[in-house]
């Protein structure tokens, strides 16, 4: 049963009697729960937020809707880690409800200033007619955890020549000054990022539109993130309103990313190549990144997508975050690779470990099989025309990863995953690699795989939905014979 939007938009002290509990009922049952992905406690997860590393823990937040899988009022939902492995929940972290959040507290990051974490987001608020208005608001986090948001918002308007679509302030500092860009859509419904700049956070001042070469590419960028790497710039954004072409923009909203010289910040130019899909799967999404205190870009994403359903929805809780990644720029391309601290989870050192030529059929290994872990599989001496993997398999249901070396293409399969997805979810993904040697290494949970090809050469980031008992692996080669070498650990 679809709720009402007055429904949607309570507060999560407005539920109803019994509501939470029963959501709560729903989830402790429920087969997809997630062992070592951050997972909404209950409800409706999506964009991760306020991504950053202050007082000895790395802080994630996420946007967090309490009483349903709908997208609604939004809160700030708080997790901090030590170790980017381990997180636990904090807490709501940013509340909706007042002037200028009165319909939620939308995306945004965070920023450490004068030993407080500054919190920018967007507050999301309608008029009688329904109409949207958005504002640019702040909240600062003590030593304590405790958030208090500033009553008026820092930036109060939409400047002229854009839309009310105009919001995910993602902010950084550059010497003394502040900056930060906005996901927006101009007037005449065409998507963009602009440019403000501050002193303190609190004053900003509109610079005008980041100028890229494209001009005409979706009718809303959102979540744009800016950084520097090796002396490049990077500007990472999620364009809405693109149309699929051959195995490119094949989800119903991309992501992806443009690399050039470093931005103008006097004259917004952005000289780039160009543009990129950051990943190959089905469900990714509004990636936001930071730079740890050792330096490191580190990028997490939405495993889910706007606007399309998911099996969970029945079960009082939808979606997930990805694994937390380092970027890096290697040949002209953002590299993803799993953070270094992913190894903490394994259970036992060694890991199971087989070596095999295998010659036109499937082969199972003892030891190799599970609902959550991790498998490197490296495939070399391919005579075999297609190779790969079948994971959460049973004699039913089967997640398949293949590589057609005729093609030249990762091919990753999800048709007999298990729960169907919408229709629009689409069942194949797939993209062009050239290579000697294919190196898969699998992140696998209980609703999730996270694909790195070629360390981080590609990635393919899906949800899958089997049965609890799809838990066997199998390696395959079609067409001839090709040497497997894999490595599995339980986590």
């Amino acid at each position: 049963m679809k709720m009402t939007r007055e429904q949607r938009y309570r507060r999560i002290e407005q539920a109803e009697p019994g509501e939470i509990a029963k959501l709560e009922a729903q989830i402790s049952v429920c087969p997809w729960r997630q062992s070592y992905h951050i997972q909404p406690i209950k409800g409706l997860l999506n964009d991760p937020n306020g991504f950053a590393y202050y007082q000895g823990y790395y802080h994630l937040f996420y946007q967090w809707f309490p009483l349903g899988t709908e997208h609604g009022m939004k809160y700030w939902y708080h997790t901090r880690s030590k170790n980017l492995v381990n997180w636990e929940n904090v807490g709501i972290g940013i509340e909706p409800g007042g002037r200028y959040d009165s319909h939620g507290a939308y995306s945004g990051s965070a920023i450490e200033k004068d030993d407080k974490l500054h919190l920018l987001y967007t507050g999301n608020t309608r008029d009688e007619d329904w109409v949207r208005h958005p504002y640019q608001c702040l909240a600062v986090m003590d030593e304590s955890g405790s958030v208090t948001k500033l009553n008026d918002p820092v930036i109060s308007s939409v400047p002229a020549g854009y839309t009310e679509h105009f919001r995910d302030p993602k902010v950084w500092q550059q010497g003394d000054t502040y900056y930060c860009v906005i996901g927006a859509q101009r007037t005449d419904e065409t998507g963009c990022t602009v440019l403000y700049r501050s002193i303190d956070l609190n004053n900003w001042e509109f610079m005008g539109g980041i100028r890229t070469q494209l001009t005409s590419f979706g009718y809303m960028w959102e979540c744009p993130d800016y950084m520097e790497m090796d002396g490049k710039g990077v500007l990472v954004f999620s364009p809405q309103g693109i149309d699929a072409a051959g195995d490119h923009y094949q989800n119903i909203f991309q992501s992806g990313y443009l690399i050039g010289d470093p931005l103008n910040l006097q004259t917004r130019e952005f000289n780039h190549g160009e543009f990129q899909e950051l990943d190959r799967g089905f469900d990714f999404y509004a990636p936001q990144t930071m730079q740890g205190p050792d330096g490191r870009r580190i990028l997490v994403g939405w495993m889910g997508l706007p606007d399309l359903e998911y099996p969970t929805d029945d079960s009082g809780w939808a979606h997930c975050l990805t694994i937390p990644r380092q970027l890096s720029l290697r040949d002209g391309k953002l590299i993803q690779q799993p953070v270094a601290e992913m190894v903490q989870l394994r259970q036992q050192e060694e890991g199971t470990h087989i070596r095999a030529t295998i010659d036109n059929e499937s082969r199972s290994f003892a030891g190799f099989n599970g609902i959550a872990y991790e498998l490197i599989c490296e495939i070399s001496h391919l005579e075999a025309e297609i190779v790969g993997i079948e994971l959460r398999a049973n004699g039913t249901e089967k997640t398949v990863l293949l590589y057609d070396r005729i093609q030249q293409k990762v091919v990753l399969d999800r048709t007999m995953s298990g729960a169907k997805l919408a229709e629009q979810n689409g069942v194949v993904r797939q993209c062009t690699l050239t290579a000697e040697v294919i190196k898969f290494h699998l992140f696998v949970d209980s609703s999730s795989v996270e694909i790195f090809v070629n360390d981080g050469e590609e990635v393919f980031t899906s949800r899958i939905f089997p049965s609890r008992d799809s838990v066997d692996i199998r390696f395959f080669a079609r067409g001839g014979k090709a040497d497997f070498e894999a490595t599995q650990w339980h986590y």
